[in-house]
């Protein structure tokens, strides 16, 4: 089975997604198919040996071959025929907006594409950090108190909280705001990025743990659990810096009791839509109660330093991904409107 990974995108986060790729090249072995797509929306195939920061960042790879997105995957065109990608199930690994708000999901499903990565509306639901109060609240699981803030509303949570861009991710555009005469900088940094916030209150020191998982061959299958090195909180540098070195990384030091916590959490939030693809939670802890923090559909790298044997368990989910029926279309109806015209 070949794989494709499909990386880049109209985002904020374009440039964090290339980095995933190049980071998976060097972590799967097998022949893997690479497609790029910038910010002009258009695809190119890029050649393993290019995969490399400064082939995108020169706009060399616009001398590497351009595919169409067509019924059945990505293809080729030359002046009288289209040639298809050698490509089994494609890989969704574009961070943040096109890769995590269902537009690439909504394309794969529409031609009838395979692949690894979460469907249209639980992407639509953990994209949005308001939408993911709610899926949560629908699942069970916990969540920090919040205010959801449009622009000249007044705040009605008390310093110390953090400010979030709804539909941001990788740590773009959080403010924490420890006392009010910070307030005002905080919001026209957090609004550059979005016109929607979430306000929640800021704790000092909380425990945050990380776990990622599967599902395959209806079974779950979690990764080991992380507890990031972290400042205040993790800002871009401490969550992109380190997904490329496993050394960095700490197994969070719990008791099976919360580690069992922590797995029911996430299989709650699992069970709703996201068969077929490989997704993290970032969970906090206080006072032994679990709290959902956030969901990364296309987490860096797709968290493959928390996982043993990777390159394996990406192929298992691979065989493991849903069907869906296809709707019988047989004209009868309109045949028999026909009879009496």
């Amino acid at each position: 089975m070949n794989l494709g990974l499909v990386f880049g995108g109209q985002s904020y986060e374009h440039e964090i997604s290339i980095v995933s790729a190049i980071t998976l090249k060097d972590v799967l072995k097998k022949d893997i198919k690479f497609i790029f797509c910038d910010k002009d929306r258009d695809f190119y195939l890029i050649d393993s040996k290019n995969m490399k920061a400064t082939y995108f960042s020169s706009f060399e790879y616009k001398k590497s071959k351009k595919l169409i997105l067509k019924n059945g995957g990505f293809f080729s065109e030359g002046a009288f025929s289209s040639k298809k990608i050698d490509v089994q199930v494609y890989v969704n690994l574009i961070h943040g907006c096109d890769g995590e708000d269902g537009k690439l999901a909504s394309l794969f499903e529409f031609f009838d594409v395979k692949f690894i990565g979460t469907r249209l509306k639980p992407a639509i639901l953990s994209y949005d950090k308001v939408l993911t109060k709610f899926l949560a609240n629908i699942t069970g699981v916990k969540t920090l108190n919040y205010q959801i803030l449009k622009r000249n509303e007044e705040i009605t949570i008390k310093p110390p909280f953090i400010l979030k861009p709804a539909t941001l991710g990788s740590s773009i555009g959080i403010s924490i705001v420890k006392d009010e005469s910070e307030i005002t900088y905080a919001l026209d940094k957090s609004f550059e990025f979005d016109d929607t916030l979430l306000v929640e209150p800021f704790f000092e020191g909380v425990r945050e743990c990380n776990l990622a998982g599967y599902k395959a061959d209806s079974k779950m299958e979690f990764s080991m659990i992380e507890e990031p090195n972290k400042d205040e909180f993790l800002d871009f540098d401490q969550k992109y810096l380190r997904f490329s070195d496993s050394k960095t990384i700490k197994e969070a030091n719990l008791d099976e009791k919360l580690k069992e916590k922590l797995r029911k959490a996430f299989s709650k939030i699992y069970s709703y839509g996201f068969d077929g693809s490989l997704i993290r939670c970032d969970f906090f802890i206080i006072d032994d109660e679990i709290y959902l923090n956030e969901i990364n559909t296309n987490p860096g790298s797709l968290a493959h330093y928390l996982f043993d044997n990777f390159e394996d368990r990406l192929y298992d989910l691979a065989r493991s991904l849903p069907n869906y029926k296809k709707i019988d279309i047989n004209y009868n109806y309109v045949k028999s409107i026909s009879v009496y015209k």
